[in-house]
């Protein structure tokens, strides 16, 4: 694609400049790639998207202000063409599908090389939904602990959660991890998310029902 318009327009959401900046560099030499704008949150993003459109978005999960399965849902209803690829360090099955339930065309964890990257940016566009090697390995292989129905939690998870099974509030947890409350209340939904709960009551029922308190 010789003119700058017929170009694919990427654009980049992910609140680590250091991530962002790699991205851009590995696609700054594919000739029929245009990287249009970069976002740090959802907000700006979403803000963007009620005047322009860009070819394909790629998409952190965890972000300072909001949930990126949500942000890509909102994205979607925004701008239906737009595809969203998920580039993350989020490796759990849950988290996978639930982000192609809200609307993603893949689904790509952050070790995925530029090869992978525009591969599956190539099927995307082909209208297939596509995911990084290591992703196709953990939907096809689940481990132990899922087949035994025990959802797998980060360390940081496992910290929120214990701190909520102790009543303590979002900035109070926040406080105690020195991270903001909205990264908190990320962990928060993702662990809602895993445990397939409507509340944080629910949350500590299931938590303890696994043993995961």
């Amino acid at each position: 694609m010789s003119n700058q318009t017929d170009k694919i327009r990427v654009a980049i959401v992910d609140d680590h400049p250091i991530v962002a900046q790699g991205l851009k560099m590995l696609l700054a030499h594919e000739e029929d790639m245009v990287i249009s704008d970069c976002f740090i949150d959802g907000e700006s993003t979403l803000s963007f998207f009620k005047t322009n459109a860009v070819d394909v978005v790629l998409l952190d999960i965890t972000l300072p202000d909001m949930n990126g399965m949500d942000l890509c849902r909102e994205i979607k209803k925004l701008s239906p063409d737009t595809l969203v690829l998920i580039i993350s360090n989020h490796s759990e099955r849950s988290i996978i599908m639930q982000s192609i339930q809200n609307g993603a065309s893949g689904y790509l964890l952050k070790n995925a090389s530029l090869e992978e990257l525009t591969g599956c940016i190539a099927e995307a566009l082909r209208g297939m939904i596509t995911y990084s090697k290591e992703v196709k390995e953990i939907i096809g292989r689940p481990s132990k602990n899922e087949l035994s129905g025990i959802p797998q939690l980060t360390k940081r998870e496992k910290q929120v959660l214990k701190l909520l099974a102790e009543g303590k509030t979002s900035q109070m947890i926040a406080d105690a991890l020195f991270v903001s409350s909205f990264t908190v209340d990320t962990h928060r939904r993702n662990l809602m998310q895993k445990l397939d709960v409507k509340n944080v009551a629910g949350l500590i029922m299931e938590a303890s029902k696994h043993q995961l308190l």
